[in-house]
């Protein structure tokens, strides 16, 4: 199988998986208990901590580890709507689902939630966020790399349009580690370590540590109190280790995944009437990401028919595709239900070769031959 979905997980370098065993086995004892075990692993944890701080250039009081990002999007978001001088939240219509979720729940306590459309470039549309500041706001959040299509957001100009007006800023980082985003400009942020081929089931979130909150898990004892549960430590170590050398090799890895996404747009130049890249997929270089609509071809059926030729692609974000409910960007950028059905995730990582790529565009441009009996569909343009 030839994997071509590194936006949805990653597989764990083998370094990182080598420091988590390491401190499963040295590091065992509970962070918060008293005893010399016990404060060993505390100060690994402590030494992690500063670490990713240091990497990020933020003050290491601000990170608290979680379980993800979904988890880090929802302590950040509550933290901030809590802290805010209104109750009223600023965000885009492409948002995660973890996103959508929490201010789900924030509506239902009596915020009022603002959802800003993207461009027909895929990105988030700065003029209405404008506007939708003239009116107090306790914070906005926007993702810095859209998940779907990999464009990367205006993050800089809107943390500087939020301190303008004096409003909170979160960004959805998952997918813009290492990628050349300046985090330290945000009030908090969020990541997650299987994205960056760290282990499954360990994240980070940042909050400015001048920020006054309470958790939304009350009674919590570690973390600063801020969530409940022993701390992961071996997955935050295995977490540590991925970020250091996704940050160490930024450069390098960047060049790699944009020479790949080049080479793949012109290996399908021949279906190129048959094909809409999503925004603008060489913009951002270091983005991993593909979106694609292939036109009067349900995306769903062609996810599975490259799965049963051997070839692992998505239509979606993990955290929705499973529903089978169009994209959230397409529809936000103005595309109807039907056409944004159409729509195809492809994401590179460092260990894609030239030869991968070629072989799915080859297969996906013979699958395309065998629906080409009518003409491209028209729906999928931006209407």
């Amino acid at each position: 199988m030839k994997y071509f979905d590194y936006a949805a997980t990653c597989p764990m370098d083998s370094e990182v998986l080598d420091t988590f065993v390491h401190a499963s086995k040295e590091y065992f004892g509970n962070t918060s208990s008293l005893h010399d075990i016990g404060s060993k692993a505390h100060d690994l944890l402590t030494h992690c901590r500063q670490s990713l701080a240091d990497g990020l250039e933020v003050e290491q009081e601000g990170i608290y580890f979680t379980s993800g990002g979904t988890e880090s999007n929802i302590l950040a978001i509550q933290a901030l709507a809590q802290n805010g001088s209104s109750k009223r939240i600023i965000t885009s219509a492409a948002e995660h689902s973890s996103i959508h979720n929490v201010l789900v729940k924030l509506e239902e306590e009596g915020f009022e939630v603002i959802k800003i459309p993207y461009t027909a470039e895929g990105i988030v549309n700065l003029e209405k966020l404008e506007d939708a500041l003239k009116v107090p706001a306790a914070l906005v959040t926007i993702q810095a790399i859209n998940g779907e299509i990999g464009t990367a957001q205006p993050v800089n100009q809107i943390a500087a349009l939020c301190r303008k007006h004096g409003v909170y800023f979160h960004s959805d980082c998952v997918q813009a580690f290492g990628k050349g985003i300046d985090v330290a400009l945000f009030d908090s942020f969020s990541l997650s370590s299987h994205k960056i081929y760290g282990p499954k089931g360990v994240g980070a979130v940042y909050i400015r540590p001048s920020i006054s909150f309470q958790s939304a898990m009350p009674h919590g004892t570690h973390e600063g109190g801020v969530r409940p549960g022993t701390v992961n430590l071996p997955g935050v170590a295995g977490f540590t280790q991925a970020a250091a050398n996704s940050l160490l090799h930024s450069e390098e890895h960047g060049e790699w995944i944009y020479s790949l996404k080049k080479h793949f747009i012109r290996a399908m130049e021949e279906s190129e009437e048959w094909i809409e890249w999503i925004g603008h997929p060489l913009q951002h270089q270091r983005s991993p990401i593909l979106g694609m609509c292939i036109k009067d071809i349900d995306g769903q059926w062609m996810m599975l028919e490259l799965n049963r030729k051997g070839f692992a692609v998505s239509t979606g974000t993990a955290c929705q595709a499973g529903q089978q409910e169009p994209s959230k960007t397409l529809l936000s950028m103005g595309y109807t239900r039907a056409a944004a059905q159409t729509f195809l995730r492809i994401s590179f990582g460092k260990e894609t070769s030239i030869a991968d790529v070629e072989a799915l565009a080859s297969q996906l441009k013979s699958l395309i031959r065998t629906r080409k009996g009518s003409p491209p569909y028209e729906s999928a343009e931006v209407r």
